[in-house]
């Protein structure tokens, strides 16, 4: 169950960390991935920590397909909170395997969404889906790395435009 936790506090921080800070970035670039169509890619990174394991036990009792994880994880730069990530993942199998989705909130209009499939290894690759504001156009990619000890990273490629 620990591992599990990690794994969908990985991911509810990779998008988190996306939506929260546009500017405060470790390296940002016009990389212009479209093929001249303006798009622009930023780089994010933030160190994550994960909201504890929250399972909500729906099928056969213990960690089982149909069961639903929740988690509300908190996006740091430099020590400071700079927003935080929320979302849920649908158990498919107690290996663990779960569809998992969420959101990165940065004030009270920024957010992106995410998807990924959670499973072990500690490191996690999601697709950026959208989102609102300031990221009304993103879309990309991100890698969550899970330390074991309830953080982690997460490195947001956000493309805009």
């Amino acid at each position: 169950m620990q591992r599990t936790r990690r794994v969908v506090a990985v991911g509810t921080v990779v998008v988190a960390s996306a939506l929260l800070v546009p500017g405060a970035v470790a390296s940002a670039g016009a990389d212009d991935p479209g093929g001249g169509h303006g798009q622009e890619t930023t780089t994010l990174e933030f160190d994550v920590e994960f909201s504890p394991f929250t399972l909500v036990d729906l099928g056969e009792p213990g960690l089982s397909a149909g069961d639903v994880i929740v988690f509300d994880d908190v996006l740091l730069q430099d020590g400071e909170q700079v927003g935080d990530m929320a979302g849920s993942c649908v158990v498919i199998d107690a290996t663990p395997l779960a569809n998992c989705t969420g959101a990165v909130r940065s004030g009270e209009e920024d957010t992106i969404t995410f998807a990924f499939l959670n499973a072990p290894p500690p490191e996690k690759v999601f697709a950026i889906t959208g989102g609102s504001g300031t990221y009304r156009t993103a879309h990309g990619d991100g890698l969550l790395v899970e330390f074991g000890d309830d953080t982690g990273t997460l490195t947001l490629d956000v493309v805009s435009g």
